[in-house]
């Protein structure tokens, strides 16, 4: 399999595939200044040509540039699920997304395209998470909640049962939301507080 992106996370996607048994073929970078991440040399820039029958992973966790670098992939994406996870069998997975380590998703939960469910997270029963969202370590949601696309939860976050987050929010790290949280906000702390909404 391929890898695009070549920074932190890059790493621990590559450790994923490692204990998945999939092997690394080509690891790409538009900065070549990198040089290896996990002892897996870099490439060089995304190459169209290379390996096109292996599928591609966007290693980046940044959502906005893992949604914009998938419009110029050419190479079928595929998803993965580390073996430590829990995933109950009736949940939905989009392509290209990732479950990082010790991750839990419970019953009915739905998780779009080129998610980012990150080490430890807790997803309880009928979550609906869009496409190029990033759950960050520690986050906790509780059931039926629903994320908009190329959304950020922070690390230890927790968010109650049946709550909306917009599209394009950042959940700052360790905040509680216990109400609805609007398109392009930017919310923190024990009591959610919105701190701006960016254009969208």
């Amino acid at each position: 399999m391929l890898l695009y992106g070549a920074g932190g996370h890059a790493g621990v996607i590559a450790g994923i595939a490692r204990d998945c048994g999939k092997t690394i073929k080509a690891l790409f970078d538009d900065d070549l200044q990198k040089t290896e991440v996990a002892g897996i040399p870099v490439t060089g820039s995304y190459n169209t040509g290379l390996f096109v029958n292996e599928p591609i992973i966007i290693a980046i966790g940044n959502n906005l540039i893992r949604r914009r670098i998938s419009s110029q992939i050419t190479h079928c994406f595929v998803s993965l699920i580390h073996p430590s996870a829990l995933v109950d069998k009736t949940v939905t997975i989009g392509t290209g997304t990732v479950i990082v380590h010790g991750s839990i998703i419970q019953a009915n939960s739905q998780i779009g395209n080129h998610v980012i469910v990150n080490t430890g997270a807790s997803i309880d029963h009928d979550c609906k998470i869009a496409d190029y969202v990033h759950i960050a370590p520690g986050v906790i949601l509780c059931g039926n909640v629903c994320i908009g696309e190329s959304s950020l939860i922070g690390a230890g976050s927790c968010i109650a049962p049946n709550i909306t987050i917009g599209k394009n929010c950042i959940v700052g790290a360790g905040s509680i939301v216990t109400k609805a949280v609007p398109e392009g906000a930017v919310v923190r702390g024990s009591s959610s507080k919105v701190i701006r909404i960016s254009a969208l």
